[in-house]
């Protein structure tokens, strides 16, 4: 019998707002769950932020993933405490083990054996993103400054082997997003290999790929989720011994990002 392909899935999660804007409990893990991931990947996902109801996200989804079934490993790495989205209105986490309340950032997820984490931080550019706002608020565009970012890694007992697993989500300023891809990629390679960077780089299609000099796993277009022009979301691998069995974008009802899958062996 055939050995089953390592399902590997990147998803910027919007801290669980659906295509209304509304934060809906439950509504994320559900959605996590449902992607049947051997390691799970986010981006965008709050912890103790009032927005989304107070909840640790990634726990959340870890602990909606696991039902019915063992513990799976989780790990929320913190890239800022307060909330995002205005100047003046957060500061950069350190991963102190004493950093509590609000904060946001990405996280990691898989239901196999974890020999090591690590995490790697970036600091915040001086860009600025003009975000539209829907129609009846007080403005139109609310000016979003750049945040400071943060790559969380795995060493992952997958059924296929060891795999170091990356996740991280970065800036907006695409010559930014390149300087971090590019220090990113020199600090992944300090870890065990194989290796494999999932997130939402905020680089279109070819470029990551060809900065890294790693292998693009999945062609998918995943942004904006209804009607995806773009792939921001990105699955890049060194020294992977596996083949690519597949890929997909998958929409889900959370997030203005599909989830990218990609199948190993």
């Amino acid at each position: 019998m055939p050995e089953q392909p390592l399902r590997l899935v990147s998803w910027n999660a919007a801290s669980g707002r659906g295509r209304d804007g509304v934060v809906r409990p439950g509504a994320l893990a559900e959605a996590a769950a449902s992607l049947r991931a051997d390691v799970l990947a986010l981006q965008e996902v709050d912890s103790a932020q009032p927005r989304s109801g107070g909840v640790d996200q990634v726990a959340e989804a870890a602990a909606r993933c696991a039902h019915g079934g063992g513990a799976w490993s989780w790990r929320f790495a913190r890239a800022l405490l307060g909330t995002p989205g205005r100047r003046g209105g957060f500061v950069p986490a350190t991963g102190g083990a004493g950093e509590t309340g609000p904060s946001y950032g990405v996280g990691l997820l898989t239901p196999h054996p974890v020999t090591a984490w690590h995490e790697f931080r970036m600091p915040a550019g001086r860009g600025v993103l003009p975000l539209p706002l829907p129609p009846g608020a007080p403005q139109r565009v609310m000016l979003v400054p750049d945040e400071p970012r943060v790559a969380v890694a795995a060493v992952v007992e997958t059924p296929r082997g060891t795999l170091t697993v990356v996740c991280t989500h970065l800036s907006f300023v695409p010559t930014r997003a390149s300087v971090q891809l590019l220090a990113l990629r020199q600090w992944a390679r300090s870890l065990p290999a194989p290796r494999v960077l999932l997130g939402d780089l905020n680089l279109p299609g070819r470029l990551p790929a060809a900065l890294t000099g790693w292998q693009r796993l999945a062609a998918q277009r995943t942004f904006p989720a209804p009607f995806p022009r773009v792939q921001f979301d990105h699955a890049l691998g060194e020294e992977l011994p596996l083949p690519v069995r597949g890929s997909a974008a998958v929409d889900l009802p959370v997030s203005d990002h599909r989830a990218l899958v990609v199948e190993l062996g």
